[in-house]
């Protein structure tokens, strides 16, 4: 469903932040470098990299049109580039002269809010390049933002731990803490939590933090009835500080990254893991979704930003069978399993399925011998590709019934994996398995069924912690 397209490696240090416009990718870097890719062909633009910055640079951010990125730095100030050809726009020095952590856009490119390690934020006119408002948190520095879709509200995060909410007047509506040892990243879902009354905002924050937790909010606000946030709930799985999160643009789809240096990918109504991705070598700093197609971007102080595709039909065609799978493939009526044929790609079965009467309890209980003697399947092709589906929808609800996230069985046996290895396909396999594999001198991968670039495989460290952090918590 998601697998490496791409990994850039042209920074000479920690990676810090990445963004998405509709056409282009940026990112930045300790190296006090910005650095802008084409999605056309994963290119660097010629004017790449930015220089300017003479430290670190923390943030980057492009404005809704994508003509204009934003970024800012340990020396004190928020740079405005064009884009079409990286000539610099504006330098807008912080008040204070405190190294600037974040900076984000707002909805409208009328604003951009910037926040720094004194716990100063600057609210400033885009299109003027002046200081419009100035206020400041309690205590500790400011290191996450986000607008809210639209753009009435921004949130802003601190090292100590709080939440704080702001008009666009910058008067604080409300604070709270958030995450007990600091909170690094939050983001708003561009979509409503629903439709609600006129004039009535509803929208889900997600926050994230040093204590490894992952915290969902329900935002609501009215110019009558004020600010309403309430806490929602806490997703699971990292073990260690999460340093971003990120909602896909239909907001379908939460990321996070962490310095267990996994990448995990939640649906957002469900709450459950979609997908663990365990490729970077050190802690994960960052990670965006593009706005207009299934791509993701991460980043890490292991020097490279991976890019990641989703494949939608996979996608929707997981989430399709997850949903019958919660209903109990026992009790799928006839319909049901002529559904699941189509979906699989076994259109031709469904009339001599339905012929037969094969409801979900006797799918279960076919064998490769009734499928030739009772329902006369004469390919031979065919057959074996029903059984192969059968059986991965036996795994499934076996899976899907214990909780085993689908990232912890491995593609060739289906089962939980003990010792997982990363072949150079970059997927993640039992290290028995694909060394049987490979000794039956295949030199294909498993998954793709393309030439294997190396036989060498990797032990994944990573993914094995987690495995077994899950069997802890699932076998007690």
């Amino acid at each position: 469903m998601v697998k490496l397209i791409h990994t850039f490696a042209d920074h000479g240090d920690d990676v810090n932040c990445c963004a998405f416009s509709s056409s282009l990718l940026a990112t930045c870097s300790l190296d006090k470098t910005v650095r802008l890719y084409s999605l056309s062909d994963f290119m660097e633009l010629p004017y790449s990299p930015l220089k300017f910055h003479t430290y670190a640079v923390h943030c980057c951010c492009f404005s809704p049109s994508g003509h204009i990125l934003a970024s800012c730095s340990t020396d004190g100030t928020t740079v405005l580039w064009d884009t079409h050809n990286g000539q610099t726009l504006a330098v807008m020095e912080q008040p204070s002269g405190s190294p600037v952590r974040v900076c984000r856009f707002s909805p409208d490119s009328t604003c951009l809010a910037s926040g720094a390690a004194d716990g100063t934020v600057v609210l400033w006119n885009a299109q003027s390049y002046k200081l419009y408002r100035c206020g400041r948190v309690k205590d500790g520095s400011l290191v996450a933002c986000a607008f809210s879709p639209g753009g009435n509200l921004f949130v802003t995060g601190s090292s100590c731990g709080d939440l704080t909410v702001w008009d666009d007047k910058m008067r604080c509506l409300h604070s709270e803490k958030a995450h007990d040892l600091g909170i690094t990243c939050c983001d708003f879902s561009s979509q409503p939590v629903s439709d609600g009354e006129p004039g009535l905002e509803v929208f889900r924050l997600a926050s994230c933090g040093q204590d490894c937790h992952i915290k969902f909010w329900i935002v609501s606000f009215t110019h009558i009835l004020g600010l309403g946030i309430k806490y929602k709930s806490t997703l699971s799985g990292h073990c260690a500080p999460v340093l971003a999160c990120a909602f896909s643009h239909d907001g379908k789809m939460l990321v996070s990254g962490s310095v267990d240096k996994s990448v995990i990918v939640y649906d957002t109504n469900t709450e459950n893991i979609l997908h663990t991705l365990a490729q970077h070598t050190r802690y994960v700093t960052t990670c965006a979704f593009a706005p207009n197609i299934l791509l993701l971007a991460t980043g890490s102080m292991d020097k490279t930003v991976n890019i990641w595709q989703f494949d939608p039909e996979a996608l929707c065609q997981a989430r399709s069978t997850e949903d019958h799978l919660r209903q109990f493939t026992e009790d799928w009526s006839e319909e049901d399993v002529s559904m699941w044929l189509c979906e699989q790609g076994l259109k031709d079965l469904v009339s001599i399925f339905k012929m037969n009467n094969i409801d979900g309890k006797e799918l279960l209980n076919l064998t490769k011998e009734s499928l030739a003697d009772d329902l006369k399947i004469e390919s031979l092709g065919l057959r074996s590709k029903a059984m192969r589906k059968i059986e991965e929808l036996r795994t499934k609800m076996k899976s899907l019934s214990s909780g085993i996230p689908d990232e912890f069985i491995c593609p060739i046996t289906r089962e939980l994996m003990k010792d997982p290895v990363i072949a150079s396909d970059g997927y993640s396999y039992e290290k028995e398995a694909m060394e049987n594999w490979i000794g039956k001198k295949k030199r294909t991968s498993p998954m793709t069924n393309l030439t294997l670039p190396s036989l060498v495989l990797t032990p994944n460290r990573t993914l094995k912690m987690a495995i077994n952090r899950w069997l802890e918590t699932h076998q007690k």
